[in-house]
């Protein structure tokens, strides 16, 4: 996957009353009552979904070799940043179970955050399975660690944890880079002997944390951000133009400085030649190749974090990645909100975004069980992609018209059910 990796709805809050169609995703019906317009919770699922198309796009549709005009633009766009948009509203969904504007204190508190847990464990559980088949590329183990590492901030102001994603989008990269080159083979090798998920599935707490495709070192930076935009009111004009403003910003501030810093090659993604598993996309047009993972590489030199190609890891690819993110959100937000028209028609698309964990692991099961392959140089159509598209948003469409949760989203809150005898 990468996302992330969705987030996929496995992240979502307890699921209450549900609004008319279209079924908002279960942490969208949890935050419904406290007064922020249903705007902003079909705008989050409509998010969602755009981030399960991103990320088939990565991993089924053809490498950016294959594509021309603005193709290769929707190639270079959905990868990496579909996995940034899950990981941001994994963050959010946080800030749905534990209490959005007000966090949830005392008996309430405390079910909060053993839901949490339950969801991070059994993400963990399910990632590391399906990393048995399908490789590093799942998300789903790294959404278990960033909710466990979450677990004491989700009391925090929506200020103190932007401020604690700013310092980790600026401290975090450095701090991998210089981990990755002191952490050397023998070393790996040492902990992935004694490490029972490195056995399991060759992704390891060493990949979890620091060397995969979604280390939570760095990756906690977006899903801290979400955290914050979680505790804010997304209906309110104020914060839409603020955050607006703020995403915009980000977004030329990083991609811009870095374009100055490190030349016309700074914004290249994963080399195409990289594994096709990982999900990592290609290089816009006149883009050299990285290797993937900037800081999986101990020989990579100091002035590769300069650059902010997608999965790169770098302090310029956080803070951009962060202002797309946020862009996409707060855009969704408004069109759902103001265009009536669009949010009738775009239904079937939302319908993805409540069941975002069904769409991402069936999207697995079904690329297997069809031999399709993924997105390498071996794939020139976009027809299978498109297809898969079409396949999920007409899966969710008729789902959502006879069941409140999606599929495995069901399951993971029947999982949670233990909390209610915590007192």
């Amino acid at each position: 996957m990468p996302q992330t990796p969705t987030t996929p709805q496995g992240t979502s809050a307890p699921q209450e009353n549900s609004p008319p169609q279209p079924r908002p995703s279960p942490e969208s019906a949890a935050a419904a009552s406290p007064g922020p317009s249903m705007g902003r919770l079909v705008g989050v699922d409509l998010a969602r979904a755009l981030a399960v198309f991103g990320m088939y796009i990565v991993h089924i549709g053809p490498p950016l070799s294959a594509t021309t005009g603005i193709a290769s633009w929707i190639r270079y766009l959905a990868d990496g940043h579909s996995s940034v948009l899950f990981a941001t509203l994994a963050g959010f969904s946080l800030m749905l179970i534990a209490g959005r504007r007000e966090p949830k204190t005392g008996l309430a508190g405390r079910q909060a955050k053993a839901r949490i847990a339950i969801r991070a464990v059994v993400l963990l559980a399910l990632g590391t399975a399906m990393a048995t088949e399908y490789g590093g590329v799942i998300i789903l183990g790294f959404y278990g660690v960033y909710f466990l590492l979450a677990l004491p901030l989700v009391r925090l102001r929506a200020r103190t944890l932007a401020i604690i994603a700013a310092a980790l989008a600026l401290v975090t990269p450095q701090l991998v880079f210089v981990l990755n080159a002191q952490v050397t083979d023998p070393i790996r090798q040492t902990i992935n002997a004694y490490d029972p998920l490195y056995r399991l599935s060759d992704v390891g707490v060493l990949d979890l944390l620091l060397s995969g495709f979604y280390p939570a070192l760095t990756w906690m930076a977006f899903v801290i951000t979400g955290m914050a935009l979680g505790r804010l009111d997304l209906s309110a004009g104020t914060v839409q133009r603020r955050l607006a403003a703020l995403g915009t910003g980000l977004t030329v501030v990083a991609y811009g400085t870095s374009l100055l810093l490190a030349g016309k090659d700074a914004l290249m993604s994963m080399a195409e030649d990289g594994s096709a598993s990982s999900g990592s996309g290609s290089m816009p047009p006149g883009s050299g190749s990285m290797p993937p993972d900037i800081g999986s590489f101990p020989d990579m030199p100091a002035s590769s974090l300069l650059t902010a190609g997608p999965h790169s890891g770098t302090t310029f690819d956080i803070i951009g990645s962060v202002g797309v993110a946020i862009l996409v959100i707060v855009g969704a937000t408004v069109a759902m909100a103001h265009l009536p028209r669009l949010r009738r028609l775009a239904k079937p698309v939302i319908a993805v975004g409540t069941m975002s964990l069904t769409a991402y692991v069936g999207h697995f099961l079904a690329q297997s069980a069809l031999s399709i392959p993924a997105g390498t140089s071996t794939q020139q159509s976009w027809v299978p992609v498109l297809m898969f598209i079409l396949g999920a948003t007409l899966f969710a469409a008729i789902w959502s018209r006879f069941f409140r949760r999606g599929p495995l989203e069901y399951l993971l809150n029947a999982a949670t059910k233990p909390v209610e005898h915590i007192r």
